[in-house]
């Protein structure tokens, strides 16, 4: 049989714009960049001969390292459901097009930029449940906690929010019967800071109604409220 293909890596250096990540080169050439901690798991040293399978594991590896750390940057922005995050993980695998101006020539150039192995994807996400980051309770609790806290939001409006987010509907309902927020709250809070943007009656309830309140809750509300168009 013949011998498999050995090549050897001949330097392994800081990587400038990353740290703790290091490229490896193989044969004086670069060919990928890898976490510290990978390094040691792989045993990598100068001088060290690799064959092609153990090549294609390092690259393998290096792009589970860098899609994994573009999840954690898209992860500390905000909390997100594990659907948001699989559904941007998605997005990176796809390929995409870059335009960029060549100096040397002055002419603009279109570089296909390749996405990320699909099969690469679950296996972000394990990392990220083992390490805490996957949490739709957490995720639901904050969105219910946080978002619109200050604008107003109907219960309808939110589930159907966290519903999009792949939330499941008996996640959201237990949350929901817990929380704080009540419909009735959470109108006069809408009430409060929109009225004066709708001198009709009519038209301000036809507003309230598609933000998800119920009708009697509506006509209830708005009672007291004064409008100089449609008394």
């Amino acid at each position: 049989m013949p011998t498999p293909a050995t090549h050897r890596v001949t330097q392994i250096k800081d990587a400038v714009r990353t740290p703790n990540r290091v490229n490896i080169f193989v044969d004086d050439s670069f060919f990928c960049s890898l976490d510290l901690s990978q390094v040691v798991d792989f045993g990598l040293k100068v001088g060290a001969e690799l064959n092609d399978t153990e090549l294609s594991e390092l690259k393998r590896a290096s792009d589970f390292g860098k899609l994994y750390s573009r999840a954690l940057e898209y992860v500390f922005l905000r909390p997100h459901s594990t659907k948001e995050i699989r559904d941007y993980l998605q997005r990176k695998t796809l390929d995409r097009k870059m335009r960029r101006k060549n100096q040397r020539t002055g002419t603009y150039e279109t570089k296909i930029i390749k996405g990320y192995e699909k099969n690469l994807v679950p296996l972000v996400l394990a990392r990220l449940e083992q390490r805490g980051y996957l949490d739709d309770r957490k995720f639901a609790q904050f969105w219910l906690d946080n978002h619109h806290a200050k604008q107003g939001a109907s219960t309808k409006k939110l589930r159907q929010e966290l519903l999009k987010k792949g939330v499941s509907a008996a996640l959201i309902d237990e949350l929901l019967a817990a929380s704080a927020r009540n419909d009735a709250d959470e109108l006069q809070k809408i009430i409060t800071k929109k009225a004066h943007r709708y001198p009709d009656r009519q038209k301000f309830t036809q507003y309230l109604l598609r933000q998800g309140f119920n009708y009697s809750d509506v006509i209830d509300a708005l009672s007291s409220v004064s409008f100089s168009a449609g008394e």
